[in-house]
């Protein structure tokens, strides 16, 4: 297990399986649907730095457990620091911290992007908000028939920060991102892999993630992280920069009457009532 068999030890929100060159990385919650968690924001770039420094990996599966990818953030484990943010009173320090909070979330992400391996998301079931920031930071995207996908960010008063409105225009293309950034609509299966989101739709999505894990894997594995390297060379300038200029826009102005009726909505379970406040 190289360098990454001890780190993996103690992990609550993620299972790291090597064999052979290829790692596998799945998604195990606590909270349902795979939510993401305090957990999984401190253990992924834990787990990815370590495969990136792992000699013996080549390339990396990420994957869900159960029925689903990941249904996104866990509104309420993470919200427990946002109490300024959901009246819209927040003063510079909460709003400071939130910035440093934001920015902590997007190193995590961006932390599968950096690793040096190629990383394969094998998704089933939903995938959304956070869950698609984190696939969109992978290299290859494969899905299986019941996937579904959203941006869902917008519809709980929300700018996406994380990644996909960053990364996703290079994959899916200008018209189609808006239009899922703006409406956080669900799109199926079918849908993902027309605008390219996925690059197949498979029967069985995890072992056709490993199949292809192993043939990049029996590739030279210094030229196939030479040719990731180039391939991110132009991109990832721009992806950070982006990702600090909407980390700041939110710090400014995502602390709303509206950011507490979306909160407050979901966890009544009922439609919000946005007022623009």
């Amino acid at each position: 297990m190289g360098n990454t068999g001890a780190m993996t030890d103690e992990l609550v929100s993620l299972r790291v399986e090597i064999t052979g060159h290829v790692a596998e990385v799945t998604l195990l919650g606590p909270g349902k649907g795979n939510a993401m968690g305090p957990d999984f924001w401190r253990e992924l770039p834990l787990v990815f730095a370590g495969l990136d420094a792992d000699p013996e990996v080549r390339a990396v599966v990420l994957t869900g457990s159960g029925a689903n990818f990941s249904y996104g953030l866990d509104l309420p484990a993470m919200m427990g620091s946002w109490a300024g943010l959901l009246d819209g009173t927040a003063l510079a320090a909460p709003r400071t911290d939130f910035l440093r909070e934001i920015r902590a979330l997007q190193a995590a992400v961006s932390s599968v992007a950096a690793c040096r391996k190629p990383v394969i998301a094998a998704v089933g079931g939903w995938c959304v908000g956070g869950g698609l920031d984190v696939i969109a930071a992978a290299d290859i995207r494969l899905a299986s028939a019941d996937a579904r996908f959203s941006l869902r960010e917008v519809r709980v008063a929300i700018v996406a920060d994380l990644g996909s409105l960053q990364r996703l225009a290079g994959v899916i293309g200008e018209g189609h991102l808006r239009e899922l950034a703006f409406t956080g609509k669900d799109i199926d299966a079918d849908r993902a892999a027309r605008i390219g989101l996925v690059n197949d739709i498979v029967p069985d999505v995890l072992a056709a993630a490993r199949e292809l894990a192993a043939e990049i894997a029996a590739n030279p594995p210094l030229v196939v992280q030479g040719t990731k390297d180039v391939l991110d060379h132009a991109r990832e300038p721009r992806v950070a920069d982006a990702l600090r200029y909407v980390s700041t826009w939110n710090a400014a102005f995502l602390p709303s009457k509206d950011l507490g009726e979306a909160v407050q909505a979901f966890l009544e379970r009922r439609p919000p009532r946005f007022t623009g406040q």
